[in-house]
């Protein structure tokens, strides 16, 4: 088995876990995560997004949670721009408080796209297009997320050529990487792996990220399967926080100290210390008044306490 000797991890936690809380999480409060985050040696952050605060209000200190960063050099920062209104508003600030990566995302399911944000897939991508094209001529890069590529909550099991096709549409308009993402968390390994090879036909094995819930406890046998293809980019989320406000019953994203742990207990390098990430697991349940979703997190702390 060819498995990657090093893994990247990109922690969602920050934006996609913490999106649909419906209690306002205070802006330092995101910052002590995302400083956590890093000191626990993630390279790569999902911060926050530029959306509408009528949509979204969870994210609607977004300029704050960016100005309020102390910056760590070698770590990517990320954002979300739905259209050309986010786009404009998260570069609004100085240089240096500018998203390293700006993330656009479309799905694989007609039904989904229409639910989630009113559109066709070619429509959302044609909306995506302006987008991709500023991001890059300012020198920011580009990542796709594809949602719902191996199920829908409303078309059921979703064909490998929907996730080609889309990967397509998002290669066409200058996407630089992709999440291949299993937003419900239904996928089981030969679905995900199908997924995986429909998207390979437009990106590199190292423009493609596995994003993995798990509903159904799917996430880190989804993990493997497409660590078996040498896929070696992941998104996870701290004390596995986040779910779908679309997907009824999507339980959140995979923990990220869930994945660390599979990944060294197989030799495979993240840079991550597990200890200093549990406590970041930890500080954001505390200020959500409640225990991590992770169980290797569970599991370390009751050795700790031994």
């Amino acid at each position: 088995m060819n498995l990657p000797a090093q893994v990247q991890l990109i922690d969602v936690g920050p934006r996609d876990g913490l999106q649909n809380e419906k209690q306002p999480v205070a802006a330092e409060i995101k910052i002590g995560l995302v400083h956590r985050l890093q000191d626990a040696g993630l390279t790569e952050i999902e911060v926050t997004s530029f959306v509408s605060p009528k949509w979204v209000p969870q994210m609607g200190d977004n300029a704050e949670v960016m100005h309020g960063i102390a910056r760590k050099s070698g770590v990517r920062y990320s954002v979300l721009t739905p259209n050309m209104k986010g786009f404009e508003a998260a570069i609004a600030a100085p240089r240096d408080e500018w998203p390293d990566e700006i993330v656009v995302f479309g799905a694989a399911s007609e039904a989904f796209s229409q639910k989630n944000i009113n559109c066709s897939i070619a429509e959302s991508i044609e909306r995506f297009a302006p987008v991709v094209a500023a991001a890059l001529e300012k020198g920011i890069a580009v990542r796709g997320a594809m949602s719902c590529t191996v199920g829908c909550p409303y078309e059921g099991e979703i064909a490998p050529e929907k996730v080609g096709y889309l990967a397509g549409l998002m290669k066409g308009i200058g996407v630089q990487r992709v999440d291949v993402a299993d937003t419900i968390g239904v996928g089981t390994p030969r679905k995900v792996q199908a997924a995986m090879e429909a998207t390979l036909a437009h990106f590199g094995v190292d423009a493609i990220s596995g994003h993995f819930h798990d509903t159904y406890g799917q996430a880190l046998v989804n993990t493997l399967a497409a660590l078996e293809m040498g896929v070696w980019n992941y998104q996870s989320s701290s004390a596995g926080l986040g779910g779908c406000p679309y997907a009824k019953g999507a339980t959140g994203n995979v923990a990220t100290e869930d994945v660390v742990y599979l990944l060294h207990g197989m030799g495979i390098a993240t840079g991550i210390d597990l200890d200093k990430l549990i406590d970041a697991g930890v500080y954001i349940s505390q200020a959500l008044g409640r225990e991590p979703n992770s169980r290797a997190s569970k599991a370390i702390r009751t050795k700790r306490a031994g």
